[in-house]
């Protein structure tokens, strides 16, 4: 049997905090989670990771692991040191999944007294464990809120008491301003719980859909907005699509590719708003007919214009 570092499987030092350890779980749950990873060993990281987890966020169980010290490492070949863990008493359906999942490593430690344990543990109740996930949306319905249905595939236990992966359905109210990388809880949507304890929650995590139009940094929106060389030159009133809806912008004259014109509080919305940029840039009409490559040529003769004129290093 092989020892497990919990701490290098983390990437985290034995020192690290709930909450870094908390930060470092969710991380690697994203990046290992074998419905969006292509990880060629996603499955296998996945579960190692979330084992790790399951020991390292209980207080009472890292400090059992912690008593064994630091003189193994990762790989090395081991044998659990007689009452390593001070005569503690460790239930692994507390884990909130079977002990199919767990590997040889964690059930010597962890799973050796689980079904002869009679402490209160083995006899009581224990919430079932909270899940994490992913969605994404469109940026359209964190402008206006939505009723969506996502199809998640969860962790439940079998009758041989085995975890599966099993697929659900289920209805989600997608809050009006809800940002990228915010958190949904569903209450009872996460693991069963152990005995009469109740369900754990679903954390569903916000990403936004990859949109070719628009851009997003926190709470403010950015979009590219094409115009005629004509319309940038002289000014225009143009029709601009936004998340939102269409809206009408006034284009200064004498504008140049690369500039912004913001639209204050036209962001996500909340109650501090974000703001919508449109980046400017110039769109040149194709020479693809006889007229339209007169026009050029006329349009070329009516300027004394070098567009590299003041580029360095050009020859004079």
């Amino acid at each position: 049997m092989k020892f497990k570092d919990y701490y290098e499987v983390m990437g985290v030092e034995r020192t690290a905090t709930q909450d870094e350890i908390k930060r470092a779980y969710r991380k690697l749950a994203r990046k290992f989670h074998p419905d969006v990873s292509k990880e060629p060993n996603a499955e296998a990281r996945f579960k190692e990771v979330g084992e790790a987890y399951e020991v390292l966020k209980d207080p009472e169980k890292r400090a059992a692991y912690d008593r064994m010290g630091s003189q193994w490492k990762n790989g090395q070949d081991f044998e659990p040191p007689p009452n390593w863990d001070g005569g503690g008493q460790f239930d692994e359906r507390e884990f909130g999944f079977g002990g199919g999942e767990h590997s040889d490593f964690f059930k010597s430690l962890f799973g050796r007294r689980a079904h002869g344990a009679q402490g209160p543990r083995a006899r009581g109740h224990a919430q079932g464990r909270d899940n994490h996930a992913q969605i994404e949306i469109d940026l359209e319905d964190a402008y206006r809120g939505a009723q969506r249905t996502i199809s998640l595939r969860m962790p439940v236990m079998d009758a041989q008491g085995n975890v599966i992966a099993q697929e659900r359905k289920l209805d989600v109210t997608i809050p009006k301003g809800v940002r990228a990388g915010q958190h949904l809880r569903l209450n009872g949507q996460g693991g069963a719980g152990f005995g009469e304890g109740p369900a754990g929650n679903l954390y569903l995590e916000i990403a936004f859909r990859p949109d070719p139009n628009f851009r997003v940094e926190g709470r403010d929106v950015y979009m590219d907005l094409p115009l005629a060389p004509w319309e940038a030159a002289l000014g225009a009133a143009v029709t601009a699509a936004t998340p939102d809806g269409p809206v009408q912008l006034n284009i200064p004259a004498d504008s140049r590719a690369g500039r912004k014109l913001r639209l204050k509080g036209r962001g996500i919305p909340a109650k501090h708003p974000g703001d919508l940029y449109a980046v400017l840039s110039i769109a040149l009409p194709p020479a693809d007919t006889q007229g339209a490559k007169a026009a050029y040529r006329a349009f070329g003769k009516a300027f004394d214009f070098d567009p590299r004129a003041k580029v360095e290093g050009e020859p004079s």
